[in-house]
């Protein structure tokens, strides 16, 4: 009888075989769900046709550059191609015919600000006989950040990290930022004076609206300067004196383009790849293996522990037969003035390991990005002897919990998952998997 069977009947023959192929199963459907997002397979049959005039390409995001060399392997060696994309530190790829540039994240830079500002430019010299081709990825906010005129670029990083500390979602986040960049906010279709203009978006936000994808550049904007000013002191953000400034004084007139502004007339947002597409494409490499799985919702969102709770509960009650629950979405972390290392998905994994005393279970948590937080892993894995292994090694898991130190937690038991950047996003992924023994 080989492995899969026994996976199958939930028990195995020798009590090794539970764990090992536990951990191999989470780790092929983090495979697949990365996978599904690949630019260089989704990304060809969205291609237009080329126009009559020019074709310009810019872009930014985790997923920019893979996005870029899509473009290029499929585009008309005759035709016209030209432009620049940003990218992370570390995520860019060789191109011949689109400038790939790479930036930093989360915390914008300098390089992040110029590329931005040359794109604006770039788009200006566009007109109705040419194509605007953007590429939008998560991440595309801050690798594009040229904050507006009054805001320092060191205000911006200020503003930026207090709401990333204080636990604001993507969507607070971008709130703010679409009104202290030149690009968000649909500033960009906006500078392409009425060209054609197709964005090909990778979505990384819950619900999948280009307005927050990297903060919307060529969607329409549908909150206020005051808006984003709410926002900030609702997490009670000290605000720097430009930033300040800026947000109280803007006029409506001057603000962001609105829903119906006759700058996307000739605009196409197109979302091609979106979290439930790889949830979908793990749950089929669980099912090939004789395992049940169902998607909870590509759409999780909240606190990391409150998160790990609710996954907890739901393990316990199905734990009677094997299935595997996947999930998606985007949890947040709160963090404390001293904090160790870590992620949101390694958080949540911690947390889920003390929520599963007792309860035979395995679960893998990652960013599809390859990237967890700021950290070099894209996740973690859990088991039921996760507790047991840290004690041995003189680990307390939940004061390293309370401490934010579940990078340290997970590295010290070799449970780290590290893929390097995958050149995709589409947010976090998730798989609980319980009934094998």
């Amino acid at each position: 009888m080989n492995q899969h069977t026994q996976l199958r009947k939930g028990r195995s023959a020798t009590a090794g075989d539970p764990p090992t192929n536990a951990r191999r199963l989470l780790l092929g459907s983090f495979r697949a769900a990365v996978a599904a997002a690949d630019p260089a397979i989704i990304l060809p049959p969205h291609l237009p046709a080329p126009p009559r005039g020019r074709t310009l390409v810019v872009g930014g995001g985790k997923a920019a550059a893979s996005m870029a060399a899509a473009v290029e392997a499929h585009w008309p060696a005759d035709a016209p191609l030209a432009g620049l994309v940003v990218t992370r530190y570390q995520h860019g790829l060789p191109t011949r015919r689109i400038e790939v540039v790479e930036a930093s994240h989360p915390l914008p830079d300098g390089r992040g600000e110029e590329a931005a500002l040359r794109m604006l430019g770039m788009a200006g010299q566009l007109g109705p006989d040419d194509l605007l081709l953007a590429l939008i990825s998560g991440g595309g906010s801050s690798l594009l950040a040229a904050p507006v005129e009054g805001v320092s670029l060191k205000e911006l990083r200020q503003v930026t990290k207090a709401l990333l500390n204080a636990g604001a979602t993507i969507h607070d986040i971008n709130t703010v930022r679409k009104h202290l960049t030149r690009l968000s906010g649909g500033r960009l279709a906006q500078a392409a004076h009425g060209a054609h203009t197709l964005a090909l978006v990778i979505s990384d936000v819950v619900g999948d609206d280009p307005t927050h994808i990297a903060s919307g550049p060529c969607a329409p904007d549908p909150t206020t300067c005051a808006d984003a000013l709410e926002q900030l002191q609702r997490f009670r953000i000290a605000l720097p004196a430009g930033v300040r400034h800026h947000l109280e004084q803007t006029a409506p007139e001057a603000d962001t383009p609105k829903p119906g502004d006759p700058c996307f007339a000739r605009t196409e947002n197109r979302v091609i790849a979106s979290a439930q597409a790889s949830l979908q494409a793990a749950c089929a490499c669980f099912e090939k293996h004789g395992i049940p799985a169902v998607v909870l919702s590509d759409s999780v969102s909240g606190d990391a522990q409150a998160v790990a709770k609710q996954h907890a509960a739901l393990a316990r009650a199905v734990r009677s037969r094997p299935i595997a629950l996947i999930s998606g979405g985007e949890t947040t972390v709160t963090l404390r003035p001293q904090h160790g290392r870590g992620g949101r998905n390694a958080e949540f994994l911690l947390a889920l390991a003390l929520e599963l005393v007792n309860t035979p279970a395995w679960a893998i948590a990652c960013d599809t990005d390859g990237i967890d937080g700021s950290e070099d892993n894209a996740g973690a894995l859990i088991g039921p002897d996760t507790l047991a292994r840290a004690r041995a090694q003189g680990l307390n898991a939940q004061k390293l919990l309370a401490a934010h130190d579940s990078h340290g937690f997970f590295s010290a038991l070799g449970d780290l998952v590290l893929t390097g950047p995958t050149r995709t996003n589409v947010n976090d992924y998730r798989a609980l998997l319980v009934g094998l023994d």
